[in-house]
C-alpha cells in the first residue's frame, strides 16, 4: 500500500493496523502473527492487565520541554520504545526485515532481528547505520550457533537477545488447523547455507515440527556462560517471569532481562508481563535494566512499564501489523504514534524526563488491595 493511500486511512492509533492487516494478508500468515497459545487466555491478559493499572498524576507542573531520551547498554537512543524480534517478516510484506530496520534507524531507536528472520543479519545491516540486537534460538548443534553469533557480531549487531521460553514450542491451534508452513518463495535467512532454512509441510504445525527437530531441549544457565565464552555481546535474557529467574540472570552475568511470555505464545496461564514486572524488577535488585515485552499499544502503557520499573519497552505484533499495511511507512507511523502518545502521557501526569516517572505516578491492582483500608 502506499504513503498516499496509507494517509487517507487515517489511522489514529496502532491498534486500527491489525483489522487492516486482517483483511490483507492471507490466512495462514495472519493467524500466525496474531494467534497465542491454547486458550489465549494470557494473549487476551497481556493487554487487560494494562487497563487494570491506573495513573497519579501530578499537575501544575511546567511541561514545555519533555526528553523522552534514554541510554541502553551504553547506546543513546531517542526514546525507551524498542523493537521485538519478530519472525519471517517477509510474509508481511515484501520489504519485509529491511523495512523493519530502516523504520527503527529512523526513529532512533533499536530493532531486534529474530533468529527465523527471513532476511539474514548481513542483508539487514546493509540497510545503512542503526543499533541492532539479534535474537537468538539455540539449535541442537552448537557449530551453527556459534556460526551465527560471529555473523551476527560481524555484521555490527550489539546485543544478543537470548530467547529462554521456548525449549519446545507453545501449541498454537490456529498454526495447526491451517497445517502452517514458510511460504515456499521464502527461506529462513540465516540458515539458508546450513540446509537449515527451510520448513517442511507437516501434518501439524510445520513451526512446531521444525523446532522438535532443531532446537536444544537441553539449553540451561551453563549455556548462557558458554554463550558469554563464544561472544563479547552482551546477552539479554528475553522470557523471564520470575523473581527467582531473575536472581540467576544476574548470577550468571545477563547484561539484562526481558520480560516476556513471547506474546503469549507458549505457555498459557502465565500472567501478563506487565503484572509480573514488578516482581521480574525487584529480583534484579537494580543490578542490570529490565525490559517489558507484550502488550505495548499505547504511549500510557509505556508510561505504566517505567513507572513499575522498565528501563524500556519492546513492540511485536504492532510491527508486523502496520508492515503488512503500509512497508516501511507503517512501522515508522507505529513507532511516531507511540512515542507522541508516551510524550502526551509524560506531559499530561507532570513529567519532563524518564527519571520524574515514579512508581506514585501509578496504582495498580495489588496496591488498591494493599492499601485501601477494609470495608468489611
Amino acid at each position: 500500500m502506499d504513503g498516499d493511500l496509507h494517509r487517507k486511512m487515517e489511522i489514529t492509533n496502532v491498534t486500527e493496523y491489525q483489522a487492516i492487516a486482517k483483511q490483507k494478508l492471507p490466512k495462514m500468515i495472519y493467524d500466525y502473527y496474531a494467534s497465542g497459545a491454547e486458550d489465549e487466555w494470557t494473549l487476551q491478559e497481556n493487554r487487560e492487565a494494562f487497563a487494570r493499572i491506573l495513573f497519579r498524576p501530578r499537575i501544575l507542573i511546567d511541561v514545555s520541554k519533555i526528553d523522552m531520551t534514554t541510554t541502553i547498554l551504553g547506546f543513546k537512543l531517542s526514546m525507551p520504545i524498542m523493537i521485538s524480534p519478530t519472525a519471517m517478516q517477509k510474509m508481511a510484506h515484501p520489504d519485509g526485515e529491511y523495512a523493519t530496520a530502516r523504520a527503527a534507524s529512523a526513529a532512533g531507536t533499536i530493532m531486534t532481528l529474530s533468529s527465523w528472520a527471513t532476511s539474514s543479519v548481513e542483508e539487514v545491516a546493509s540497510t545503512g547505520p542503526g543499533i541492532r540486537f539479534f535474537q537468538l534460538y539455540v539449535y541442537k548443534d552448537r557449530k551453527v550457533v556459534e556460526q551465527l553469533v560471529r555473523r551476527a557480531e560481524k555484521a555490527g549487531f550489539k546485543a544478543i537477545a537470548l530467547t529462554v521460553d521456548t525449549p519446545r514450542l507453545g501449541r498454537r491451534e490456529a498454526d495447526i488447523k491451517n497445517r502452517f508452513v514458510l511460504p515456499p518463495n521464502l527461506t529462513l535467512k540465516n540458515f539458508e547455507g546450513l540446509d537449515l532454512g527451510k520448513m517442511d509441510q507437516a501434518n501439524d504445525s510445520g513451526l512446531a515440527s521444525y523446532v522438535a527437530g532443531q532446537i536444544d531441549r537441553t539449553l540451561s544457565w551453563k549455556d548462557v556462560k558458554w554463550l558469554q565464552s563464544i561472544t563479547t555481546m552482551p546477552i539479554l535474557v528475553k522470557g523471564v517471569i520470575t523473581a527467582e529467574d531473575s536472581r540467576l540472570a544476574v548470577e550468571n552475568g545477563a547484561a539484562g532481562i526481558i520480560v516476556s511470555n513471547h506474546g503469549a505464545r507458549q505457555l498459557d496461564y502465565v500472567p501478563a508481563t506487565i503484572s509480573a514486572l514488578e516482581e521480574v524488577v525487584k529480583g534484579a535488585g537494580g543490578q542490570i535494566p529490565v525490559f517489558l515485552d507484550g502488550g505495548v499499544r499505547r504511549g500510557t502503557d509505556v508510561f505504566k512499564a517505567l513507572a513499575l520499573g522498565a528501563a524500556g519497552v519492546f513492540i511485536g505484533r504492532p510491527v508486523v501489523f502496520s508492515l503488512a499495511v503500509a512497508g516501511e511507512a507503517g512501522v515508522s507511523n507505529v513507532l511516531k504514534m507511540l512515542r507522541d502518545e508516551f510524550e502526551l502521557t509524560m506531559a499530561l501526569s507532570g513529567c519532563n524526563s524518564l527519571a520524574d516517572i515514579t512508581r506514585n505516578h501509578v496504582v495498580t491492582e495489588a496496591d488498591k488491595f494493599g492499601v485501601m483500608p477494609s470495608r468489611l
